[in-house]
């Protein structure tokens, strides 16, 4: 059965914006488990989509894991006195969430090196933390995280996978990739080797902006320009549900799992 989360924060001191959030994961067709994990965590404003590897069993615990390490140590540092969170620019909270990436990393691997039926498990793991006038975005792998701005999407991510350095070499195109054998071959993940880069970003952020974080089951079947029309055309807190059924519609061969977040402004969430 999916898992849905339907939500509204009201906001703190070092937010600017309120966050709605809607997410939902689902099993797919083809598969008997899911691996995919995902959070919704208002009061942290924190969202992460994470799909696991190496098994049902052991990526279903490799991105619960990364879920639940990334939360902790945000949640941590919220709590530290002086706090990261505490400072108006970017720069603190992107290594906050950079380095809760890096320890979730870290404490995949060693579990994985102590017992040897985890060995080869891992994730990706797609962060978003709002901050002050900024989504913080921390990145591993190739779930994605998408810009709805003005009705137009960008994806604001770069997938770490073979078929993605191809097109980028110039040796397929989006849609040969799309259809590629290789295309669930990812090239950096979270639990596989103990440390790993971790892609950053400090996105302004505006009045009415959507970010959409997708694991690649939704991606792989389901065109951008097909999410930018579902999120036009639908009630929002219906529209990860309307993108699993066009990806399952499609054959559904992965795990699919949606987080869709709005930014709220102060005037419009009666916030200061």
């Amino acid at each position: 059965m999916p898992v849905e989360v339907n939500a509204t924060s009201s906001g703190t001191a070092a937010q600017r914006f309120s966050a709605r959030a809607w997410g939902l994961t689902d099993v797919g067709r083809k598969r008997l488990h899911n691996e995919d994990s995902y959070l919704i965590n208002l009061e942290l404003a924190t969202f992460i989509v994470a799909d696991g590897m190496g098994g049902h069993a052991h990526g279903e615990l490799a991105s619960r894991m990364a879920v639940e390490i990334i939360e902790e140590e945000i949640f941590r540092q919220r709590r530290r006195k002086p706090s990261p969170f505490d400072e108006s620019g970017p720069d603190a909270v992107t290594r906050v969430v950079s380095a809760s990436v890096q320890l979730a990393c870290a404490r995949i691997f060693d579990l994985a090196q102590r017992i040897n039926e985890y060995a080869g498990m891992g994730t990706t793991a797609t962060t978003v933390v709002f901050h002050d006038s900024r989504a913080i975005i921390g990145h591993v792998g190739d779930s994605r995280a998408y810009l709805l701005r003005d009705g137009a999407i960008r994806q604001v991510t770069d997938d770490h996978s073979w078929v993605n350095e191809q097109v980028k070499g110039g040796l397929l195109t989006a849609d040969e990739a799309r259809s590629s054998r290789y295309k669930n071959v990812i090239t950096r993940s979270v639990g596989f080797e103990r440390d790993v880069e971790v892609d950053t970003e400090a996105l302004l952020v505006r009045d009415g902006d959507l970010l959409l974080m997708c694991s690649d089951g939704l991606s792989n079947l389901v065109t951008d320009d097909e999410i930018a029309e579902t999120l036009r055309s639908s009630y929002y807190q219906k529209a990860p549900a309307e993108l699993i059924d066009l990806a399952n519609a499609r054959g559904g061969d992965d795990n699919i799992s949606v987080v869709l977040v709005e930014a709220v402004g102060a005037e419009r969430s009666g916030t200061a």
